[in-house]
């Protein structure tokens, strides 16, 4: 294992497996909880329960760690630890929450663990105890300038450590040795909780021993070869430590008594065969770990920075030197730490800090899980010993854990995230690498096209699929958001584009305008999807967008037309009419002209006015008008149904039957009754100051040439328009 690797070309300092993340794991992992707390573990659950709670501990974070490898050799691997690696696998949204609570879990940990040194301290020095905060001030600043120097000089001041830390474990197995006594492993094997305590307490108390595998990936950016660094030094460290662990329980068990075990804080250093090296250990842990959260919390937080995601922290975006050292998010995290010490007492804070390690624990292994199980074809990582079953398994560990340990944090810590991941998706941010989440998107989209497939279609299920002509320029936008609009929440919006073209350069014509059409739906916020198509004439490329639309069962079901005043393209228009009745689709004619200064999203006021002819045109009608309803700005818009005839005393026989039409169809609507001769004279009396004017439309291949010229003249003084004709596919029926 390659300690430090410095590249002869710019001369930045890579380190390698052992020293990049073996040290920074191993003394993570190895912590006080070992020295001050597993006595009373053993003596409570005994050398059986004992293995057992180091066994799940470990599964936890083996699991994780498989993950980790898994997701770290699928791509190249820069800063940022788990933040990079989720947010590149379940997106900027959930990396984000993951990398923020995180980089704060970090730079708080090292608060708690020089709190820890200066207690030990103080323990030796009593009279530093009148300055406790002091000290640990004193400890935290000398921390900071390691680490602000370089990770370089901080790894080799972690393998001093490593070799205390070792040297402790040494002693304190020496001296077990010594005091072995068969009477006291038998007396141990066995479990004798005592009040309160049972085996999940235990493992509460000691499961934060456990953690630290993340120290190593921290180090991301710092790697030589992250991809091969980080699975080996990982496992090798948990690995590791495990054994160790396993070797405390079963020397502890056989040395000292129950009681024993169960009350002296100090029992390893009493068994110890040099109790000094057990002090020095206790500091060394300490102040290791302080050292690797000191290390890792800066890299996290100039990755969040580099990455945009939280603007008010991309002052820490920049390094220095020509490591990339980052200094300005080191000394952040310094502060943080000395205002946790200035606390003095983090008791409260300690639990939520685990809770969170935990939470990017199980977004690792859910990450891992997603990928492996989308069939994404860019998932193929290096790294073979894992499965997307073995990922889910670390993730629902992940929460049993954080349960066992504290449900009440763990509530508060997965409501903190789902907060701050609400807050991202508000903002929208769009990143500039590809996650799972497409991919994930389209393997649902394709399974329930299939499933829709196989499904028997029935008319009351119709939903709008508008497929709109005419409407991609800037200047008939406002018909865009009018087809918007008609589509509803529920509907989709397609929006054509017929290029006439016969020329070689077809391929980089269609690329333009669909790249510039895209960017006009993003811009105006249209929400629609582009279509274009390059052909000999308008009308075949609108056939062939109308019939090739879509994929599977979905498919446009209504063509909108936009109006046009021209004589000459009045008669293409109706020839196009023709065309998109005889492929069975239905029809929609927009007549809208408002100012040209208007905003395109303005609500035009007053009713929604439908005109009712018959059940042909007019269930889908009603329909139109009951879908435009769902839209921001026409919720109070009132739908009038009304209807024209020629003797008052059919007046109440027709009032009752559009009533009864509308409760059936379950769409409020006020019905009226109009009477009269003049069709046109009545239409603008009644819809001149309509929000939209909805009028049912003869099928298009019945009429005749100058149809649309007729049209225009009775309805030229009404400027909200929309003609409708039905090819019959729905219905307003239960």
């Amino acid at each position: 294992m390659n300690k430090t690797i410095q590249n002869k070309t710019d001369g930045v300092i890579r380190f390698g497996t052992f020293g990049g993340v073996f040290t920074p794991c191993t003394l993570t992992i190895l912590g006080v909880i070992m020295f001050l707390r597993f006595g009373q573990v053993v003596g409570n659950a005994g050398i059986w329960h004992g293995l057992l709670i180091v066994g799940m501990a470990k599964l936890v974070t083996i699991l994780t760690s498989l993950s980790l490898s898994a997701i770290a050799t699928n791509s190249r691997v820069k800063g940022g630890g788990a933040y990079y690696m989720i947010s590149r696998s379940l997106g900027i949204e959930f990396g984000g929450a993951i990398g923020l609570v995180f980089f704060l879990s970090q730079a708080v940990s090292v608060a708690m663990y020089i709190i820890g040194f200066t207690e030990a301290l103080t323990s030796v020095i009593p009279a530093l105890s009148n300055h406790f905060r002091l000290s640990a001030s004193v400890v935290n600043l000398v921390v900071f300038i390691c680490v602000y120097i370089g990770a370089g000089w901080t790894i080799k001041i972690q393998y001093a450590i490593l070799l205390i830390l070792l040297g402790a474990i040494v002693s304190f197995i020496g001296g077990a040795i010594g005091h072995w006594n068969q009477a006291h492993l038998i007396e141990n094997l066995n479990p004798k909780y005592g009040d309160s305590q049972n085996l999940w307490t235990m493992f509460a108390l000691f499961f934060p021993a456990a953690t630290g595998i993340m120290a190593g990936a921290n180090m991301s950016g710092d790697l030589a070869d992250p991809g091969k660094s980080i699975p080996r030094g990982t496992v090798s460290a948990i690995v590791f430590t495990g054994m160790i662990y396993g070797a405390f329980v079963l020397f502890l068990g056989a040395s000292a008594d129950r009681n024993a075990l169960q009350t002296e804080h100090m029992i390893v250093s009493r068994l110890a065969w040099q109790p000094g090296f057990i002090l020095a250990g206790v500091f060394a842990a300490t102040l290791s770990s302080a050292l690797g959260s000191l290390m890792g919390a800066p890299r996290i937080l100039q990755a969040l920075a580099r990455d945009r995601v939280f603007g008010i922290l991309n002052f820490f975006s920049r390094g220095s030197g020509i490591n990339n050292e980052p200094r300005r998010a080191t000394i952040l995290s310094y502060l943080i730490a000395q205002a946790g010490i200035m606390l003095g007492d983090l008791n409260a804070i300690a639990p939520i800090t685990t809770m969170f390690f935990m939470i990017t624990y199980g977004a690792l292994n859910y990450a891992a899980f997603q990928e492996g199980c989308s069939g994404n074809p860019s998932y193929r990582p290096r790294f073979k010993y894992n499965h997307w079953s073995l990922s889910l398994l670390g993730a629902l560990c992940c929460v049993i854990a954080m349960l066992l340990i504290d449900w009440l944090w763990a509530v508060i810590a997965l409501l903190l995230m789902v907060a701050i991941y609400r807050y991202l998706v508000r903002e929208e941010m769009e990143a500039a690498w590809g996650d799972l989440q497409s991919g994930a998107a389209l393997g649902r989209v394709r399974r329930e096209l299939l499933n829709l497939e196989e499904m028997s279609y029935h008319p009351k299920n119709w939903r709008p699929v508008i497929i709109a002509f005419g409407v991609h320029r800037e200047e008939r936008l406002h018909m865009a958001a009018m087809a918007r609009w008609l589509a509803g929440p529920t509907g989709m919006l397609i929006i054509g584009q017929v290029i006439t073209s016969e020329d070689d350069d077809i391929l980089e014509r269609h690329r333009q305008a669909r790249r510039q059409l895209r960017k006009r739906i993003s811009e105006n916020e249209l929400e629609a999807f582009p279509a274009v198509t390059i052909a000999p004439s308008l009308t075949s490329g609108l056939s062939a967008l109308t019939q090739c639309s879509g994929v599977g069962a979905i498919h446009p079901n209504l063509v909108l037309f936009n109006w046009t005043n021209d004589e000459e393209k009045q008669a293409g228009l109706l020839t196009n009419m023709k065309m998109v009745t005889r492929l069975g689709r239905s029809l929609a004619l927009l007549r809208y002209q408002p100012p040209p200064t208007e905003d395109i999203w303005a609500v035009p006021s007053g009713t929604i006015d439908v005109w009712w002819l018959g059940l042909g045109n007019g269930s889908l009608m009603l329909l139109l008008g009951h879908l435009l309803q769902h839209n921001n700005g026409w919720r109070d818009h009132r739908i009038r149904l009304i209807r024209m005839i020629k003797d008052e005393a059919g007046r109440e026989e027709t009032r009752q039957y559009l009533e009864q039409l509308a409760t059936d169809a379950r769409i409020p609507a006020e019905c009226k009754v109009l009477i009269g001769d003049e069709f046109t004279e009545i239409l603008v009396r009644e819809s001149s100051g309509s929000a939209l004017c909805i009028l049912g439309l003869q099928n298009p291949i019945e009429m005749p040439d100058g149809a649309i010229k007729k049209l225009a003249s009775m309805t030229d003084r009404l400027t909200r328009l929309l003609f409708i004709h039905s090819a019959g596919d729905m219905s307003l029926e239960v």
